[in-house]
C-alpha cells in the first residue's frame, strides 16, 4: 500500500480565517488526501494551528485574554471550522504543544552542535512605556512607498514593500500606541542558511516535477542580490519555546523565545507526535527515513508567500541537524484568490471569512467552486456573480438535476428499485467508452495534482450523463419500448454511485447523500463497465432530496451588499 504524508501550511492562531486561506493550503491538501484514500493508500494528513509570535500576542491583547487562553479558544474555532468544511486531517495539532517544545529544541541543539547556529548582537526598537523590545510587527507607522498609514515594521500590507522598523514615518507602538520608542543593542540567534545554500540548491535540483510557481519563488531567493541570508531564530518575547539547546539551558539567551518562523515548520512533525501520542501510533515511520520513512512520498500544500520557508528555511533545519529526516517530494504552491477588484485581508476584515461562508451556504458549494477555481497558475478573482452563475450551473443543473431526473422517473415508472429488462446498445457502449476515457483524464489529473483540470474533467463525466439521457430520452422510449427504457434508466441509475465516488473528494456531503440514497459503499471504478452494473435489477433506492439548491438573484444582490465593506 502506497504511503502519502500530507500537510498544509498551518493558518496563524490570531482569527478566524478568509476563503483565500482556505484554498492557498487546507482545501487542496483535504482534496488530494481524500483522493489518494479512495485509491487505496495509507495517508497521514497533518494541519495545525500557528500559535506563536506577534500575530499571537497582539490577537489577545486585542481581545483582553491571556495569550495562552486565547490560543486555546481559537484553535477550537478553527478545528470546529475546518470540521465544517469537511477537512478530514488524521490530526488538528498545536504549536505550543509539549511535542513542538521538545522537537523545536532538539533541533536547536543539533544545529549548534553543526556549528549552524551563531550569536549576534543587533539593534532592536525599544519601547520605554512597554518596558520591551519590539518586534518588527509590534511597529507600526506611515509607510515611506504609499503612504499606507498602518503599515508593519516588515512590511506594508498596502503596497507589499518589505520594510525595516526604521523606514517607518512616525513609529508607533502597536502595543500601546506609544512613540516614546529608542534604538537599543540586543544578541539573537541566527541560523547560518548561507553554509547550506549550495546544498540546498543541489536538493532543489534534484526534485522531480515541482511547480514552475515553487521552483521559481525558492531559486530566487536562493541566488537574487546577495542571495540566501542567515535569518534570526530568537525574539525577545514572552509567549514561545523557550530557547534551549535540547534540554539544556542556553547562556544568553534568558528571557527569549524561538522565532515563529523557527517552530511552525517544525509542528507538522510535533503535530504527527501528538496524532501517534492520541492513538498508539508510531510517528517515526512518518518522518525518520531509519524508521521507515524512506518509502513514504511527502507532499506539501501552501500559499506562494509560504515557498521560501519550506523550500529553504525548513529544510536547512532539518538537513543541516545531521539526521534522517523525511523532507517534501513535491510542493504545491498557490498564487492568491483575490475579493472582488481587490485582496482578501485578515488583517483588514476584508472577503468572507470561513464563518461566514458557512453562514451563507454549505460547504460543498464553497468546496466546489474555490476547487474548481484554485490559483494555480495565476491569481484568481472571486464575484459573487460569477460564484453564482458557476455553481447554479455546475452543482444544480448538471449533477443535482441528473441526479434527480433519473430518480424521479424511474420512481414514477418502475418503483424504488433498480428495473429490469432490456440490455444495452450502441448508444451505451458509446458513453461508456467517454466516461472510461474521461476517468483516465481525471485520475491523470489528481496524480499530478492539476486541480483546475481535474474538476473540468469532473465536470465532463457530469455533462456525459446529461447528454446520454437527452439522446436516450426514456421517458419517450417508455411509451413504445419500456423494457429498453429500463436498460437505460439502470444505466443512469448507476452513474449515481460512480459520480458519487469521483466527485467525493470536491463535494464529500453530496457524495455521502448520493451514495446513501443508492444504498451503496465508495469504491473506485478500476473497471467503468463492470462499475456500471454494480446495481443489479431489483436494487432499492431512495429519492434524496435536493442535492443543490440554486443561489437567487436576490440571494446574490444581499450577499455581495452584506459583504461589501469589512468584517468588524
Amino acid at each position: 500500500m502506497p504511503r502519502t504524508l500530507i500537510t498544509s501550511a498551518i493558518p496563524y492562531i490570531n482569527g478566524i480565517k478568509h476563503l483565500g486561506n482556505l484554498v492557498g493550503s487546507q482545501l487542496p491538501a483535504d482534496l488530494y488526501a481524500r483522493y489518494l484514500r479512495l485509491r487505496g493508500h495509507e495517508v497521514m494528513f497533518i494541519c495545525a494551528t500557528d500559535e506563536h509570535g506577534t500575530p499571537a500576542e497582539l490577537a489577545a491583547a486585542k481581545a483582553g485574554k491571556p495569550v495562552a487562553e486565547y490560543c486555546a479558544e481559537m484553535w477550537q474555532v478553527q478545528k470546529d471550522l475546518a470540521d465544517g468544511f469537511r477537512l478530514s486531517f488524521d490530526h488538528f495539532g498545536r504549536s505550543s504543544s509539549p511535542q513542538n517544545h521538545r522537537l523545536t529544541q532538539h533541533f536547536a541543539g543539533r544545529l549548534a552542535e553543526a556549528g549552524l547556529i551563531e550569536e549576534r548582537s543587533e539593534k532592536q526598537v525599544y519601547s520605554k512605556a512597554d518596558g520591551r523590545f519590539l518586534p518588527d510587527r509590534y511597529i507600526e507607522g506611515t509607510c515611506p512607498n504609499c503612504g499606507y498609514e498602518r503599515a508593519r515594521g516588515d512590511q506594508c500590507e498596502n503596497c507589499t514593500k518589505q520594510l525595516d522598523p526604521t523606514d517607518l514615518i512616525d513609529p508607533r507602538s502597536a502595543i500601546s500606541g506609544s512613540t516614546d520608542l529608542e534604538v537599543r543593542e540586543t544578541k539573537h540567534l541566527y541560523l547560518r542558511q548561507s553554509l547550506l545554500r549550495d546544498r540546498l540548491d543541489q536538493w532543489i535540483d534534484g526534485q522531480e516535477g515541482w511547480p514552475i510557481l515553487t521552483t521559481s519563488i525558492a531559486k530566487k531567493w536562493l541566488h537574487d542580490g546577495d542571495g540566501l541570508q542567515d535569518r534570526g531564530i530568537t525574539r525577545d518575547l514572552d509567549w514561545g519555546i523557550p530557547v534551549r539547546k535540547g534540554a539544556e539551558p542556553w547562556p544568553g539567551m534568558e528571557g527569549k523565545v524561538f522565532y515563529v518562523w523557527f517552530d511552525a515548520p517544525i509542528e507538522y512533525i510535533a503535530a504527527t507526535n501528538e496524532w501517534a501520542d492520541a492513538t498508539d501510533g508510531d510517528w517515526e515511520r512518518w518522518w525518520r527515513t531509519d524508521k521507515g520513512a524512506e518509502d513514504v512520498r511527502y507532499v506539501q500544500f501552501m500559499g506562494k508567500d509560504n515557498v521560501p520557508f519550506h523550500t529553504l528555511s525548513f529544510p536547512a533545519t532539518l538537513l543541516g541537524s545531521g539526521e534522517p529526516w523525511k523532507t517534501v517530494d513535491y510542493l504545491k504552491s498557490f498564487n492568491y484568490l483575490n475579493y472582488d477588484g481587490g485582496q482578501f485581508s485578515t488583517s483588514q476584515g476584508r472577503g468572507v471569512f470561513m464563518d461566514q461562508a458557512l453562514e451563507v451556504l454549505p460547504a460543498d458549494y464553497w468546496r466546489w467552486w474555490l476547487l474548481s477555481h484554485v490559483p494555480e497558475n495565476q491569481d484568481t478573482e472571486f464575484t459573487w456573480e460569477i460564484f453564482q452563475a458557476n455553481v447554479n450551473k455546475d452543482l444544480a443543473d448538471v449533477l443535482g438535476n441528473f441526479v434527480s431526473r433519473v430518480t424521479k422517473f424511474c420512481r414514477s415508472k418502475f418503483g424504488e428499485v433498480v428495473p429490469d429488462g432490456g440490455a444495452w446498445g450502441e448508444t451505451e457502449a458509446a458513453l461508456i467508452a467517454r466516461l472510461a476515457k474521461g476517468l483516465e483524464a481525471y485520475q491523470g489529473h489528481m496524480d499530478a495534482i492539476e486541480i483546475r483540470k481535474a474538476a473540468a474533467e469532473l465536470r465532463g463525466l457530469w455533462v456525459a450523463g446529461n447528454e446520454y439521457l437527452q439522446e436516450a430520452a426514456p421517458w419517450s422510449v417508455f411509451k413504445e419500448d419500456p423494457d429498453k427504457a429500463a436498460a437505460q434508466i439502470r444505466l443512469a441509475l448507476n452513474l449515481i454511485p460512480f459520480y458519487a465516488t469521483l466527485s467525493a473528494p470536491f463535494i464529500p456531503d453530496a457524495a455521502e447523500t448520493m451514495h446513501g440514497a443508492m444504498g451503496t459503499e465508495p469504491a473506485w471504478p478500476e473497471d467503468v463497465e463492470a462499475t456500471l452494473a454494480t446495481l443489479a435489477p431489483g436494487h432499492a433506492f431512495t429519492v434524496p432530496d435536493v442535492l443543490f439548491a440554486k443561489i437567487s438573484d436576490d440571494d446574490r444582490a444581499a450577499w455581495a451588499e452584506r459583504f461589501a465593506g469589512t468584517r468588524d
